[in-house]
């Protein structure tokens, strides 16, 4: 059974994140699972660091994206939004090219907070980094 509260499309999802960072970054969500979301993001000039490697900052938007989607699909956004806490990241090995690809799946998902594990993987589906979301759920302030 799905925990996701609305059933946004691919698409829906993807136009959202056009004109902000995700989208400048080339990030994509490409499956929404019963319980995770899978996204994946190029590396290229915009994800790089100077050394010709993927940018760990770069990992860790796309973590914090895939977890932040993911912890507002669960929750009525009429009454709901989720806001990251924390997040952290153990980088564990270098990408210089490719597409790497995310999984975001629960940990933990409460009536005030949420905890979010991304793995991401290189090209070849080795994991080059790991990260761990903390999102505060919010009630929407009354009008």
């Amino acid at each position: 059974m799905a925990i996701w509260h609305g059933n946004p499309t691919l698409d829906e999802i993807n136009q959202s994140m056009g004109n902000c960072m995700p989208g400048y970054l080339g990030m994509k969500i490409t499956e929404v699972g019963d319980d995770y979301l899978v996204g994946t993001m190029p590396v290229d000039d915009r994800t790089r660091q100077p050394f010709g490697i993927l940018h760990g900052g770069a990992s860790v938007a796309l973590a914090e994206t895939l977890g932040s989607l993911a912890a507002n699909m669960v929750v009525d956004n009429s009454k709901f939004y989720c806001v990251g806490q924390e997040i952290n990241a153990n980088h564990l090995r270098p990408v210089p090219e490719g597409v790497v690809t995310a999984k975001a799946s629960a940990v933990h998902i409460g009536r005030s907070s949420q905890v979010w594990e991304i793995r991401i993987q290189d090209p070849k589906g080795k994991l080059n980094c790991i990260s761990r979301i903390t999102m505060a759920v919010v009630p929407v302030p009354s009008q």
